[in-house]
Parts: C-alpha cells; sequence; structure tokens
C-alpha cells in the first residue's frame, strides 16, 4: 500500500478519521463537505447524498457548542469525542484517542481463516459484536458505518485488511483510496 497522508494538526485519531470530510479544512464539517468526501471515495451520488444527511443531521447536534442546534448541520471535528455512540467498535477511547490493543483482539477473535484479514462472514460476525445497546437506531449506525467500510475495502476476493481497518480509524485509508479513486478516473 501507497504511503498515507494523516491531518497532523488534529490531535485525536477520531478526529483524523473526519478530517478528511472537512474539504476546506476549517474545523466544522458541512453535508457539502461530507457529499464531496463520498464521491471522492467512488461512492455512487444517491449514497453520499444519503450518507451527507444522515452523517450530518446525527452528529451535528451533539457535537456544536450551543444548545441551539444549526439547521446547516455542521460537525465540529474538535467535539467529536462527544457523539461517540454504545455500537462502536471500541477502538477508540472517550476522548477519541484510538485503541490499538482493541483492533488486535478483535483480529485474534474473528480472524480464522487468515491472521490479517477477514472474510465477509467474519467481518460479519465482528460488526454484530459491537451491538451493546438494543436500540434499533444505534444497530442501524454501527451496521451502516461499517458496511461502507467493507465496501470500501474489501479486496477482491472479499476480505477486508487488518490495516486497512487500522486505516478507518485514524482516517488515512481515506486519502488513499482518494488518490486510487483519482488514478482510476484518469485511466478511463
Amino acid at each position: 500500500m501507497d504511503k498515507r497522508e494523516t491531518a497532523a494538526e488534529y490531535i485525536t485519531a477520531l478526529q483524523q478519521h473526519l478530517a478528511f470530510f472537512d474539504r476546506n479544512k476549517d474545523g466544522i464539517i458541512y453535508p457539502h463537505e461530507t457529499y464531496i468526501g463520498f464521491r471522492a471515495l467512488g461512492f455512487s451520488v444517491i449514497l453520499s447524498l444519503f450518507s451527507a444527511f444522515m452523517i450530518n443531521f446525527f452528529l451535528s447536534y451533539k457535537t456544536v457548542d450551543s444548545r441551539i442546534p444549526s439547521l446547516l448541520f455542521p460537525i465540529h471535528i474538535k467535539n467529536i469525542h462527544r457523539a461517540m455512540h454504545p455500537n462502536d467498535s471500541g477502538g477508540y477511547d472517550t476522548e477519541g484517542r484510538a485503541l490499538n490493543h482493541v483492533l488486535n483482539e478483535l483480529f485474534k477473535e474473528f480472524a480464522t481463516t487468515f491472521p490479517d484479514r477477514l472474510s465477509r462472514d467474519e467481518f460479519t460476525s465482528m460488526r454484530k459484536s459491537f451491538y451493546k445497546d438494543s436500540s434499533k437506531s444505534g444497530r442501524f449506525a454501527s451496521w451502516l458505518e461499517w458496511e461502507f467500510a467493507y465496501m470500501l475495502l474489501k479486496d477482491e476476493d472479499g476480505y477486508i485488511g487488518k490495516e486497512n481497518i487500522q486505516g478507518i480509524y485514524d482516517g488515512s485509508i481515506f486519502y488513499y483510496m482518494e488518490k486510487k479513486q483519482k488514478k482510476k478516473y484518469h485511466k478511463d
């Protein structure tokens, strides 16, 4: 895999995860930036529109510095730790710092075919292990974010590598995938 970029100006891995979508680098992600980020990753117009609406709608209020929600649905990267939910992978601490040992434990438990990558079934089992509350909305959010990850990162045999999942946590994989999409686009 090519050398990846990171968003060094952000402190935590969770902030770096979001930095890719902050297209103008002002620390705030608006729905149009989420849309542009999803398109840059190769997602369709419809899926990118859906993602921009859902992500910004559900995360915005939790990250703004006001009790009054903004109808522009901004996501403030500095406050993203406030939007963590119970059905996440446990890969971040309460402040949004990556917990690498969690990923190692997940692969020990779920990567039964190969130690460094997950099959579709292994990936699904891992994702389902994240369901810690019974709310349908929380399960749906967890399912959706991990299905996007699988669609984006699976290889030609349907496996998703440990290094790629690590790249999701710190956002570095997004920059790599955008470059890959640009190369693919310019070949056609």
